[in-house]
């Protein structure tokens, strides 16, 4: 970056790299220019976000479905870290403690 022109009337900004010079655009958004960048964004989240979390709570069987398949033939209580009991009812007797 060899030299820095910044013209206050006209609002532009102009670099000058290697005897080349790059004008920006103005930065300020008014109306409905605006009103479509900010659109544009909450749009984009929100197609962004459709597949992740909308889709799934709409159409649960599909992922259920998925589930199953993907843990058929592994038991729980075998994998079950630390030898902890797999998740049970909490309010429900254990099985386990005769009393």
């Amino acid at each position: 970056l060899k030299q820095v022109e910044v013209n206050l009337r006209r609002t532009q900004v102009v670099f000058t790299i290697n005897r080349v010079d790059f004008a920006m655009a103005p930065t300020v958004l008014k109306g409905k220019n605006y009103a479509l960048l900010v659109g544009g964004i909450v749009g984009f989240i929100a197609l962004a976000c459709y597949p992740i979390i909308v889709h799934p709570m709409l159409y649960p069987e599909e992922y259920k479905k998925v589930q199953q398949m993907n843990r058929a033939g592994i038991k729980q209580e075998e994998i079950q870290p630390g030898n902890m009991r797999v998740w049970s009812d909490p309010f429900k007797p254990r099985e386990d403690i005769k009393r």
